[in-house]
């Protein structure tokens, strides 16, 4: 990520809750990350129903890189799905992040309304709301 704080806020106003932030570097962080010398600020944050979480990283050590947006058919693409009660809300919501769908909200077969946009640092993120067809949310 570019900007953590930017981040936790976008997601926290999405219904994520932070559940915890931490610095990590070392021989571990080299072994479980697969890369020498790093060092990040994380954020650990959950979705509302508890049953999902994501980590956030900031690298201060070697500076992040920057490269151009992935799409959403390309191989290795950052991307997350959320679940949302309220597709319209959450809109409105990532709209106030300046992040916009990328090309408008689609009907899945009556079951799920649902888009994706770009978040924090370009992430891909989709947003899915059950409709009332579809029943709840799994």
């Amino acid at each position: 990520m570019r900007d953590l704080e930017e981040a936790i806020a976008f997601f926290t106003d999405l219904g994520l809750t932070v559940l915890g932030r931490d610095e990590v570097s070392g021989p571990w962080a080299e072994t479980a990350v697969g890369l020498d010398g790093n060092h990040a600020r994380i954020a650990l944050l959950q979705t509302a129903d508890g049953h999902g979480r994501i980590e956030l990283f900031e690298y201060l050590h070697p500076t992040a890189l920057e490269t151009a947006p992935t799409q959403p058919h390309e191989i290795g693409m950052h991307r997350i799905a959320l679940s949302v009660d309220d597709l319209d809300a959450a809109l409105e919501i990532a709209a106030r992040h300046g992040c916009h769908p990328l090309r408008g909200v689609a009907d899945y077969q009556g079951v799920y309304r649902l888009t994706y946009l770009r978040g924090p640092s370009g992430i891909l993120v989709m947003l899915a709301q059950a409709t009332q067809a579809g029943g709840g949310a799994g």
